[in-house]
């Protein structure tokens, strides 16, 4: 699939506020819990519990999540398919960072090991 300039402006406005709900329901339904959203939310983006919870009542876009996130250096090792999109042939950043940030609420969902899903190993 080929993302176009017109699916990275929409994900580009839409508020980190208007998702995280959805990564919640995700990850509870599966039998994980907030914390562990929370450590791999602060893992990619450097983000402590009080700031998530403060860009959340920001209802920031994703644009300015990710340009004020100090993004882990190891988030290349984020590869596969989230959404339809192989993540390491993305070539607009901030739509390769929101998918890899997807992609590891997916992985925590499905009960991989956190020492994987943070690329310690």
């Amino acid at each position: 699939m080929i993302v176009t300039a017109k699916q990275d402006e929409r994900i580009a406005k839409m508020t980190f506020a208007s998702v995280y709900p959805h990564y919640v329901t995700k990850v509870e339904k599966k039998g994980r819990s907030i914390e562990e959203l929370h450590q791999v939310i602060q893992w990619l983006t450097g983000y402590n519990f009080k700031t998530i919870e403060t860009l959340i009542d920001k209802k920031v876009s994703f644009k300015t999540f990710f340009e004020e996130a100090t993004l882990n250096p190891n988030a290349n090792l984020i590869k596969g398919v989230i959404c339809g999109y192989r993540i390491e042939d993305i070539t607009f950043p901030l739509t390769q960072q929101v998918r890899y940030l997807d992609k590891l609420v997916d992985e925590l969902a499905r009960g991989r090991k956190m020492d994987k899903i943070l690329r310690q190993n």
